[in-house]
């Protein structure tokens, strides 16, 4: 995992508080019940916004390490889910064939 630059946060403030927002919004929100059966946690992205402008504002070094163990995790998370799809080398021999008609109708 790469360090997170020291001038700086990771991403824009402004980021952190769209992600927040989508995070509450009442289609997210919906979505997130539908797929997870729970609410969706947005304390993290909260958190975040705060470390953000305690960063930007207050050069704070407490801050700086919250945020970028955040975004490691984030990173962790993400990579953790392996495709879904393996990855075609090639076309299926059979590719230039017509499709079965459907005999059902």
């Amino acid at each position: 995992t790469a360090p997170c630059p020291p001038p700086q946060p990771p991403r824009p403030c402004e980021a952190y508080r769209a992600e927040w927002e989508l995070c509450r919004s009442a289609g997210h929100f919906l979505r997130h019940y539908y797929v997870h059966g729970e609410r969706p946690a947005c304390g993290q992205w909260r958190r975040d916004l705060a470390s953000c402008r305690e960063w930007e504002e207050r050069r704070s070094a407490e801050a700086q390490r919250s945020l970028c163990e955040s975004e490691r995790a984030r990173v962790r998370a993400a990579r953790k889910h392996g495709l879904v799809w393996a990855p075609r080398q090639s076309p299926p021999e059979d590719w230039h064939l017509p499709l079965p008609e459907d005999k059902d109708g």
